[in-house]
């Protein structure tokens, strides 16, 4: 009994990576608008690197889940 409540426990905390993954993006997002309303003419070179920081965020959050789910289905 105990060890299915920490398994529960586990994954709800392993899930606060998706919430944490999202707050990332839009930080990045944010920033890369508050950079390109002060200049416009950078905005272009620094787009492509905008959502290569949001992959990886995501890509951290999708990592959680991965992690959540084998905790509560495989371990």
């Amino acid at each position: 009994m105990e060890a299915e409540a920490a398994k529960f426990i586990g994954a709800g905390l392993a899930c606060l990576g998706m919430g944490l993954a999202g707050i990332g993006v839009g930080n990045i997002f944010g920033n890369f608008l508050s950079g390109a309303l002060r200049n416009p003419s950078a905005a272009d070179g620094q787009f492509a690197r905008a959502f290569i920081g949001a992959a990886l965020a995501e890509g951290l959050g999708i990592f959680s889940l991965v992690v959540a789910l084998i905790l509560l289905f495989v371990a």
